[in-house]
Protein backbone atom coordinates (compact mmCIF):
# COMPACT_ATOMS: atom_id res chain seq x y z
CA UNK A 1 0.00 0.00 0.00
CA UNK A 2 3.01 2.27 0.18
CA UNK A 3 1.97 3.22 -3.69
CA UNK A 4 -1.24 5.29 -2.23
CA UNK A 5 1.12 8.27 -1.66
CA UNK A 6 3.12 8.15 -5.27
CA UNK A 7 -0.20 8.05 -6.58
CA UNK A 8 -1.32 10.89 -5.37
CA UNK A 9 2.24 13.19 -5.89
CA UNK A 10 1.80 12.08 -9.10
CA UNK A 11 -1.34 13.67 -9.48
CA UNK A 12 -0.34 16.52 -7.66
CA UNK A 13 3.05 16.96 -10.00
CA UNK A 14 0.48 16.92 -13.09
CA UNK A 15 -2.27 19.56 -11.63
CA UNK A 16 0.32 21.42 -10.85
CA UNK A 17 2.01 21.35 -14.24
CA UNK A 18 -1.56 21.99 -15.94
CA UNK A 19 -2.59 24.52 -13.94
CA UNK A 20 -0.07 26.88 -16.52
CA UNK A 21 -1.15 25.52 -19.36
CA UNK A 22 -4.76 26.25 -18.78
CA UNK A 23 -4.40 29.67 -17.21
CA UNK A 24 -2.08 30.45 -20.71
CA UNK A 25 -4.79 28.28 -22.72
CA UNK A 26 -7.73 30.39 -21.13
CA UNK A 27 -5.65 33.98 -21.43
CA UNK A 28 -4.96 32.75 -25.57
CA UNK A 29 -8.60 32.46 -25.16
CA UNK A 30 -9.88 35.95 -23.78
CA UNK A 31 -6.71 37.68 -26.57
CA UNK A 32 -8.70 35.76 -29.35
CA UNK A 33 -12.19 37.23 -28.12
CA UNK A 34 -10.61 40.34 -27.77
CA UNK A 35 -9.03 40.42 -31.05
CA UNK A 36 -12.57 39.38 -32.31
CA UNK A 37 -14.68 41.91 -30.88
CA UNK A 38 -12.45 44.29 -31.99
CA UNK A 39 -12.42 43.04 -35.72
CA UNK A 40 -16.07 42.77 -35.76
CA UNK A 41 -16.05 46.55 -34.46
CA UNK A 42 -14.03 47.77 -37.37
CA UNK A 43 -16.14 45.71 -39.95
CA UNK A 44 -19.20 47.27 -38.81
CA UNK A 45 -17.76 51.01 -38.83
CA UNK A 46 -17.19 49.85 -42.89
CA UNK A 47 -20.35 49.00 -43.50
CA UNK A 48 -21.63 52.58 -42.44
CA UNK A 49 -23.22 54.31 -45.43
CA UNK A 50 -21.73 56.82 -46.81
CA UNK A 51 -23.84 60.39 -47.26
CA UNK A 52 -24.13 61.82 -50.32
CA UNK A 53 -21.58 64.44 -48.87
CA UNK A 54 -19.11 62.11 -47.85
CA UNK A 55 -19.37 60.05 -51.32
CA UNK A 56 -18.83 63.73 -53.22
CA UNK A 57 -15.56 64.85 -50.74
CA UNK A 58 -14.60 61.32 -51.48
CA UNK A 59 -15.08 61.41 -55.49
CA UNK A 60 -13.00 64.99 -55.10
CA UNK A 61 -10.67 63.48 -53.19
CA UNK A 62 -10.05 60.69 -55.89
CA UNK A 63 -10.49 63.13 -58.87
CA UNK A 64 -10.10 67.58 -57.55
CA UNK A 65 -12.68 69.49 -59.67
CA UNK A 66 -16.48 70.47 -58.98
CA UNK A 67 -18.90 67.96 -58.94
CA UNK A 68 -21.59 68.27 -61.51
CA UNK A 69 -24.01 65.54 -60.18
CA UNK A 70 -24.47 62.59 -58.13
CA UNK A 71 -27.27 59.60 -57.32
CA UNK A 72 -27.00 56.53 -55.70
CA UNK A 73 -27.64 52.96 -57.33
CA UNK A 74 -28.21 50.65 -54.35
CA UNK A 75 -24.71 50.67 -52.16
CA UNK A 76 -22.79 52.92 -54.74
CA UNK A 77 -22.93 56.72 -55.52
CA UNK A 78 -22.83 57.87 -58.92
CA UNK A 79 -20.16 60.99 -59.23
CA UNK A 80 -19.98 63.35 -62.03
CA UNK A 81 -17.10 65.24 -61.68
CA UNK A 82 -16.01 68.30 -63.93
CA UNK A 83 -11.68 68.98 -63.77
CA UNK A 84 -10.43 72.01 -63.00
CA UNK A 85 -9.92 73.30 -66.26
CA UNK A 86 -13.42 72.49 -67.31
CA UNK A 87 -11.98 70.52 -70.43
CA UNK A 88 -12.68 66.75 -68.60
CA UNK A 89 -15.40 64.87 -67.13
CA UNK A 90 -15.12 62.01 -65.00
CA UNK A 91 -17.62 59.72 -63.60
CA UNK A 92 -16.27 58.35 -59.96
CA UNK A 93 -18.36 55.23 -58.18
CA UNK A 94 -18.23 55.52 -54.46
CA UNK A 95 -18.65 52.55 -52.12
CA UNK A 96 -20.82 52.17 -49.29
CA UNK A 97 -17.40 52.62 -47.23
CA UNK A 98 -16.42 55.85 -48.85
CA UNK A 99 -13.81 54.12 -51.15
CA UNK A 100 -13.84 55.51 -54.81
CA UNK A 101 -12.89 54.80 -58.44
CA UNK A 102 -12.96 56.32 -61.67
CA UNK A 103 -15.32 54.42 -63.64
CA UNK A 104 -14.49 56.11 -67.24
CA UNK A 105 -13.44 60.00 -68.06
CA UNK A 106 -13.71 62.38 -71.28
CA UNK A 107 -11.18 64.67 -71.77
CA UNK A 108 -12.31 66.35 -74.37
CA UNK A 109 -15.04 68.51 -73.59
CA UNK A 110 -15.24 72.06 -74.51
CA UNK A 111 -14.12 74.19 -71.58
CA UNK A 112 -17.37 76.72 -72.21
CA UNK A 113 -19.72 74.19 -71.46
CA UNK A 114 -18.96 73.82 -67.56
CA UNK A 115 -17.90 77.28 -67.33
CA UNK A 116 -21.42 78.34 -65.27
CA UNK A 117 -20.46 75.76 -63.17
CA UNK A 118 -16.82 76.29 -62.57
CA UNK A 119 -17.90 79.96 -61.79
CA UNK A 120 -20.94 78.89 -59.05
CA UNK A 121 -20.40 80.84 -56.13
CA UNK A 122 -22.55 77.95 -54.69
CA UNK A 123 -20.88 74.82 -54.58
CA UNK A 124 -22.38 71.43 -54.56
CA UNK A 125 -21.50 70.45 -50.50
CA UNK A 126 -22.84 74.08 -49.84
CA UNK A 127 -25.97 73.63 -52.00
CA UNK A 128 -26.58 70.25 -50.51
CA UNK A 129 -26.43 71.72 -46.94
CA UNK A 130 -28.45 74.49 -47.67
CA UNK A 131 -31.12 72.30 -49.21
CA UNK A 132 -30.93 70.05 -45.77
CA UNK A 133 -31.90 73.28 -43.91
CA UNK A 134 -34.66 73.88 -45.95
CA UNK A 135 -35.94 70.09 -46.29
CA UNK A 136 -34.58 67.79 -43.27
CA UNK A 137 -33.45 64.34 -44.40
CA UNK A 138 -30.76 63.02 -46.64
CA UNK A 139 -29.64 63.69 -50.08
CA UNK A 140 -30.60 60.99 -52.81
CA UNK A 141 -29.35 63.06 -56.00
CA UNK A 142 -27.98 66.22 -57.04
CA UNK A 143 -27.83 67.85 -60.52
CA UNK A 144 -26.73 71.43 -61.33
CA UNK A 145 -29.17 73.54 -63.99
CA UNK A 146 -28.12 76.41 -65.68
CA UNK A 147 -30.71 75.91 -68.49
CA UNK A 148 -32.61 78.78 -66.90
CA UNK A 149 -36.53 77.35 -67.45
CA UNK A 150 -39.00 79.46 -66.16
CA UNK A 151 -36.83 81.84 -65.29
CA UNK A 152 -34.64 80.45 -62.70
CA UNK A 153 -31.19 81.12 -62.80
CA UNK A 154 -28.67 78.91 -62.78
CA UNK A 155 -29.47 76.80 -59.40
CA UNK A 156 -28.57 73.27 -58.14
CA UNK A 157 -31.58 70.21 -57.63
CA UNK A 158 -31.17 68.51 -54.84
CA UNK A 159 -33.43 65.61 -54.05
CA UNK A 160 -34.10 64.79 -50.48
CA UNK A 161 -35.90 61.78 -48.88
CA UNK A 162 -37.25 62.81 -45.29
CA UNK A 163 -37.84 60.81 -42.41
CA UNK A 164 -41.38 59.71 -43.53
CA UNK A 165 -39.73 58.02 -46.62
CA UNK A 166 -41.27 61.27 -49.10
CA UNK A 167 -39.11 62.54 -51.59
CA UNK A 168 -38.93 66.30 -52.10
CA UNK A 169 -36.84 68.26 -54.55
CA UNK A 170 -35.32 71.43 -53.46
CA UNK A 171 -34.02 74.26 -55.50
CA UNK A 172 -30.61 75.75 -54.52
CA UNK A 173 -29.55 79.08 -56.26
CA UNK A 174 -25.93 78.94 -57.20
CA UNK A 175 -24.89 82.30 -56.16
CA UNK A 176 -27.19 83.39 -53.25
CA UNK A 177 -27.73 79.78 -51.67
CA UNK A 178 -31.27 80.29 -51.29
CA UNK A 179 -34.22 77.81 -52.28
CA UNK A 180 -35.69 78.67 -55.64
CA UNK A 181 -38.63 76.80 -56.96
CA UNK A 182 -37.95 73.42 -58.80
CA UNK A 183 -39.57 70.78 -59.40
CA UNK A 184 -41.24 70.78 -55.90
CA UNK A 185 -44.02 68.59 -54.53
CA UNK A 186 -44.08 64.71 -52.64
CA UNK A 187 -42.49 62.40 -55.25
CA UNK A 188 -42.85 59.58 -52.52
CA UNK A 189 -43.20 57.38 -56.01
CA UNK A 190 -39.61 56.62 -55.50
CA UNK A 191 -38.16 54.97 -58.63
CA UNK A 192 -36.30 52.43 -56.27
CA UNK A 193 -32.81 52.92 -57.14
CA UNK A 194 -31.75 53.95 -53.51
CA UNK A 195 -31.17 52.04 -51.16
CA UNK A 196 -32.34 53.29 -47.52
Amino acid sequence: MKRTPYVRAAVSVVLLAAGPVAAATSASASAHATRTATAATAATAARADTDAQGAAAAALKKYPGYVESLDQDGAVWHVNVVGKNGKSNSEVLVSSSGAATRANQDTDQDAGEYKTLIAAKVGAAKAMKAALAAQPGKVRSLDWDDENDNGVADHWSVQIKSANGATRDVGIDATTGKVVPADSGDDSGDDGGDNG
